[in-house]
């Protein structure tokens, strides 16, 4: 069972890496479209899901893993993540994104993954599980979309896969964007590891085949579904202060092994350092890292159970939460990000540039 287990930290740690060095985060996915107008990284999530829902269909028809109903908990889905949408924006950073800038040494992330972690457990069996109770209660029909319109699911794979591929073809068609880079200090193998700039189409093709490995290794220990960060995050804090040695199993070593991942990449490539952020983005992070944890538990998954497996799996729950993921990202950009930079900016004396916040 340990070797097992062992398998979750190995796939975390080239999950982490490949995070770290392909700068691979959905909270930048959703909010550059509106903030930068940039949907490079959007196009590459849906890469990531595309890959993954052909790469899972195909393990789950061969018998190699089983598929388990996901109930779909409309209420919680569209609550849930809309406050998680909120949640990732103050945090800066989505739960894999959260979890690789520690790996990073950025100290606002470790503050919050803390309240991601502390909003979890509150959320699942503490405090607020009235609410959670309340909110997931109300629960829908079918689990999966293709069993509500009566067809195969590889109609809805091939058609998303389709149009997933003419989206990335018209991008690519596009002028390629040059971006400045300094004369390589390292050659071979570490110079594309860990100096070279990773496209995000790439790094979402490896995103997606590391999401497809991850079911078979997290079946074989018992643990029906692939990736996941949420309950595992949770898991941990329970484990941290209970010592019960039952909270730690595949994910919990996945979500460790992100971290770890992140770690060598960073370290690698120059990029790892400590670096402290003030004090309002402290309470950002804080305040986020809460509100994270409260609406993944609420809907069920954050960006990665909902917004990459879900999703790849054509679940209702998976996309109804993933929608309203976007909503809260798209508002809490426009409130927190874009009218705070207007305030500041008219605040700013004439001639003067008010510092960007966040």
């Amino acid at each position: 069972m340990f070797a097992k287990i062992g398998l979750g930290l190995l796939c975390g740690i080239v999950l982490g890496f490949v995070l770290q060095r392909g700068r691979f985060c959905v909270v930048s996915a959703y909010r550059d479209v509106i903030l930068v107008k940039d949907n490079r990284m959007f196009i590459a999530v849906l890469i990531a899901i595309a890959v993954q829902s052909i790469g899972v269909y195909a393990l789950a028809g061969l018998g190699l893993i089983q598929l388990a109903d996901v109930p779909f908990t409309w209420l919680g889905a569209i609550v849930g993540g809309f406050v998680f949408g909120w949640g990732i924006v103050l945090a800066g950073g989505c739960a894999t994104g959260t979890w690789y800038r520690a790996g990073e040494g950025l100290l606002g992330s470790w503050i919050a993954l803390f309240a991601y972690m502390l909003g979890t457990v509150a959320t699942k069996s503490g405090v607020l599980k009235p609410a959670h109770d309340a909110l997931t209660r109300h629960k829908g029909g079918d689990a999966f979309i293709y069993t509500t319109l009566g067809i195969s699911p590889w109609v809805l794979i091939l058609l998303f896969a389709a149009l997933v591929s003419l989206i990335v073809w018209r991008h690519l068609r596009q002028p390629a964007l040059v971006v400045p880079t300094l004369k390589p200090r390292k050659s071979g193998l570490a110079h594309l590891l860990f100096e070279k700039r990773w496209h995000p189409f790439v790094t979402a093709l490896l995103v997606g085949i590391i999401a497809i490995a991850a079911w078979p290794m997290s079946e074989a220990t018992g643990r029906m579904f692939g990736l996941g960060i949420t309950t595992p995050s949770g898991n941990l804090l329970r484990y941290i202060t209970t010592g019960d040695a039952t909270y730690l199993d595949w994910a919990v070593f996945l979500v460790l092994g992100i971290a770890l991942g992140s770690y060598i990449a960073a370290k690698g490539s120059g990029e790892f350092r400590w670096r402290l952020p003030d004090v309002k983005t402290i309470r950002h992070n804080f305040v986020g890292g809460l509100l994270m944890g409260f609406g993944a538990s609420i809907a069920g998954g954050c960006t990665i159970g909902n917004g990459l497996v879900n999703t790849s799996l054509f679940t209702w729950q998976g996309w109804v939460a993933t929608l309203f993921i976007i909503a809260g990202t798209w508002s809490a950009t426009y409130v927190v990000i874009m009218r705070g930079r207007r305030k500041e900016t008219a605040g700013a004396a004439p001639g003067q540039t008010a510092p960007l916040s966040m």
